[in-house]
């Protein structure tokens, strides 16, 4: 028989009860678990509406043929590209056309000034022999009131003047006919210039190449982007002002969303708003977007519902346009409490519970009960137990309650310290 027990012989004392669980990494690991942090938010005056990204209106450029030609392209669909970058190539008789028109223009207006110069130096040709006659005339007429000269002299002298005269009369009409000419050309070549640069405007100031028996000129994207549409296969045809491509830029999209016309006189423009995305997935519940709230110039009479739209200060990874997400308007009045995401609350029976990651180790959950306020279905306010920064399970904490349900203490309670004291004081 066992020998009983010394008087000053006694069994190991129970270990005092713990709230604490070990989460290693690899339990982290195999249990997918993430944190939220405790932060302070105005949770009984947030306002929530569904809504979506869109792409705004200068997200998106359209490429066009200014001329009729043969597309050779050089990027493919759905393809990042700069500014800058070559995008194809029009093989183009017009071009080549309106090359060759200019060419022949511009030589027309160059022919004009020697022209005119020549002009300018028979017609000071044509003032000086009407001057000399003149003064011919003047010596006739001083010698035959002297009582000499020949009546026929000065009457040939007056006829030689009047041709002269006329002649110079004809040259100055011709000067004014080229002037008109040269302008007229000079008007040809400026609007045959203009209709050359709208088409290297229209390609992002590319510049006319030689290729073979017609012109061609390239196209180069203007803003950097991606290439969302081809409206032409490479080779083909394409007729004036066809489409040939379009590039938007993903990053230029606005939060748009729909909120009921009866909560309108809680809202105005320049409340500070979140956008965060639909619980249930993947994407962490504090990755949100800030933006100020803008409300959309009409209503809409039959669903009841007014646009309100935010422009993000920045975008998260997720942000496209047509995402699906949540639109958090802070009104006007509220106070800020600190809060945690309703999903990070479990229940072990009819009591709250959350696992607050231990500060001084952060492979080591703290169980709680949780001392809840208000909620507004997506946070809800924690009166107690925890600081502002704090982080608390969100994914795995149900695996967590089930692993130390049976562990509870009972007939007592923990302190937030982790102490436990037996009653409900």
């Amino acid at each position: 028989p066992q020998a009983p027990l010394a008087a000053h012989e006694s069994e190991p004392a129970a270990a005092p009860p713990s709230n604490r669980v070990e989460i290693p990494s690899s339990v982290r690991k195999n249990l997918g678990m993430t944190f939220a942090r405790v932060e302070s938010r105005a949770v009984a005056q947030t306002l929530r509406v569904p809504g979506r990204f869109e792409a705004i209106a200068t997200a998106r450029r359209e490429y066009r043929a200014p001329l009729q030609g043969q597309v050779e392209l050089l990027v493919t669909q759905y393809q990042r590209v700069e500014a800058g970058q070559l995008l194809y190539r029009v093989s183009s008789a017009e071009w080549g056309a309106l090359h060759e028109e200019i060419a022949a223009t511009q030589a027309r207006v160059d022919s004009m000034a020697p022209l005119r110069e020549a002009h300018r130096i028979h017609e000071a040709s044509l003032e000086a022999r009407v001057t000399l006659w003149k003064e011919r005339l003047v010596q006739l007429e001083e010698l035959r009131d002297a009582g000499g000269g020949s009546a026929a002299q000065i009457a040939t002298t007056r006829e030689s003047i009047i041709d002269a005269s006329a002649e110079l009369a004809d040259i100055r009409e011709k000067d004014a006919e080229l002037i008109a000419q040269q302008k007229s050309f000079e008007a040809a070549l400026r609007s045959l210039f203009s209709q050359r640069d709208l088409v290297l405007r229209a390609g992002g100031a590319s510049t006319p190449t030689h290729s073979g028996w017609s012109h061609t000129y390239e196209v180069n994207a203007i803003t950097p982007g991606v290439v969302e549409s081809i409206g032409v296969i490479s080779g083909g045809l394409v007729e004036d002002s066809g489409l040939v491509l379009t590039i938007v830029q993903p990053e230029l999209i606005r939060f748009r969303a729909r909120a009921l016309q009866s909560d309108m006189g809680r809202l105005r423009d320049g409340l500070a708003s979140l956008i965060v995305a639909p619980q249930g997935g993947t994407i962490g519940l504090q990755e949100t977007m800030a933006g100020l709230l803008q409300i959309g110039l009409s209503a809409d009479p039959d669903e009841r519902t007014v646009d309100l739209i935010v422009q993000p200060s920045t975008l998260s990874s997720w942000a496209r346009a047509g995402v699906s997400a949540h639109l958090e308007i802070t009104l006007e009045g509220g106070q800020e409490a600190l809060a945690i995401p309703l999903s990070t609350v479990v229940r072990d029976g009819v009591t709250p519970i959350i696992f607050r990651r231990d500060p001084a180790n952060g492979d080591r959950a703290i169980r709680m009960q949780a001392d809840l306020g208000i909620s507004d279905g997506r946070w809800i306010v924690i009166e107690s137990g925890v600081k502002d920064g704090d982080e608390v399970v969100l994914a795995g904490n149900y695996q967590l309650m089930l692993a130390t349900a049976g562990n509870a203490a009972k007939g007592g309670h923990f302190h937030s310290d982790g102490t436990f004291h037996e009653g409900k004081d």
